[in-house]
This record gives structure tokens, C-alpha cells and sequence, in this order.
């Protein structure tokens, strides 16, 4: 496994003040899913999408009157790239099993199910994805309830 993996590396550094463009560098970083390896340094696995993504951060970086570069760099052992890569599967399973969790409590009260929740449970699969890179097992179960809970939604009058 060791340097089969290629990944998009973006290092950054940014002013203190004014914080709220910091402030928006951490939420798109969040929001992708990045994994952070130390501070200012930043990981996803490559493909288009993600340097084009980080390539966009890191503009804002520069826009704020930092320092960015994104990188393209494979890890040099395989026990390295398991663990980045758990690291990212466990931050998205743990937003899975939120939604799991969720789910549950909505099976216990049927009445509580509603279109609206519905539709917020399957946005939220579909914001925890576009972070997914490396799927946990707990995926299936929180696509497969949220469907349920769809069937439950349908079946009412």
C-alpha cells in the first residue's frame, strides 16, 4: 500500500487578526474533510476535485494575507497511510452513527417522523459524503435506516 495513494497536501499559514478569514479557511477545510497532520498542514487524498478544492483554500489563505501551497506527495510507508486513512474513516463514522443514533430514536416515535426530518437526515448524508473517502462500515447501516425512515414517511397519511 505504500505509495500507491497519492495525496493533496496544503500548507498554510495565516494572519491572527482579522480571525474570521482563518475562521473560513477551518470550516471549508472542515467541510471537506481534510485531516490535519500538524499545524498549517493540511491532507485529503488526491484526485481532481480535492486540489481543485484545496487550491481554492489556499487562495483564500493568500487572499487574507497568508502563505499556501498545495502539494501533490505519497507517504513513504503503508502503516503511515493506514493510519491518515483511519483517521478520516473514524471523523466520518462518527457522523454516521450520529445519524444512526438519530434514526433510533425516530423509529421509536413513529409520529416524530416527518417529511422535514426526512429531508434533513438525507442532506446530511449526503454533507458526511462528500467527506467520505474511505467508508466506514457504519455507512450502510445510515443510508439503509434513513431509507427505512423514508418507507415509514411514505407508508403515513
Amino acid at each position: 500500500m505504500a505509495g500507491v495513494q497519492d495525496w493533496v497536501l496544503l500548507a498554510y499559514r495565516m494572519p491572527r487578526e482579522p480571525s474570521s478569514p482563518r475562521i473560513t479557511v477551518w470550516r471549508r477545510l472542515r467541510k471537506l474533510g481534510a485531516v490535519q497532520i500538524v499545524d498549517g498542514l493540511v491532507a485529503l487524498p488526491a484526485d481532481a476535485r480535492t486540489k481543485e478544492q484545496l487550491e481554492w483554500v489556499a487562495d483564500l489563505a493568500l487572499e487574507a494575507g497568508g502563505d499556501a501551497s498545495v502539494w501533490i506527495a505519497r507517504l513513504s510507508s503503508a502503516r503511515q497511510e493506514r493510519e491518515l486513512a483511519a483517521r478520516m474513516a473514524a471523523e466520518v463514522a462518527e457522523a454516521y452513527q450520529a445519524v444512526v443514533d438519530e434514526v433510533a430514536e425516530l423509529r421509536a416515535r413513529p409520529d416524530a417522523i416527518q417529511q422535514r426530518t426526512l429531508g434533513r437526515l438525507r442532506r446530511e448524508l449526503r454533507r458526511i459524503a462528500q467527506r467520505d473517502y474511505f467508508p466506514p462500515a457504519v455507512r450502510s447501516e445510515a443510508v439503509a435506516g434513513v431509507a427505512g425512515l423514508a418507507e415509514m414517511v411514505g407508508a403515513s397519511p
